[in-house]
């Protein structure tokens, strides 16, 4: 399995536990937004390694973005919801692609 694609789960893992309601939003706050500015470079990380791969990156690009406003209480909860989605989606189809290959 390639780099990106493990990526892709790890932060689509994380981007789920931050999309709980009580448990994301406390743990935030708990690192005084340093969760988001982490998950952030994350993102960016990923990301180099799916151009690099030749892979899909819009699920990080979604996640640049997504932490960049997460601090907003509700947007941010939907956008880690729908970030963690898609990411986890792009992660199956690599995971089924490298497989075939």
């Amino acid at each position: 399995m390639k780099i990106s694609t493990w990526l892709k789960w790890i932060t689509g893992i994380c981007e789920a536990f931050l999309a709980i309601p009580i448990a994301g939003g406390a743990f935030i706050l708990s690192t005084g937004w340093q969760a988001l500015l982490f998950m952030f470079v994350f993102h960016l990380v990923a990301l180099i390694f799916s151009i690099k791969e030749s892979r899909s990156f819009a699920g990080n690009v979604l996640g640049l973005i997504t932490n960049a406003i997460g601090a907003l209480p509700f947007v941010g909860w939907i956008m880690h919801t729908i970030t963690a989605i898609v990411l986890l989606v792009e992660a199956g189809v690599s995971t089924k692609t490298d497989k075939a290959s």
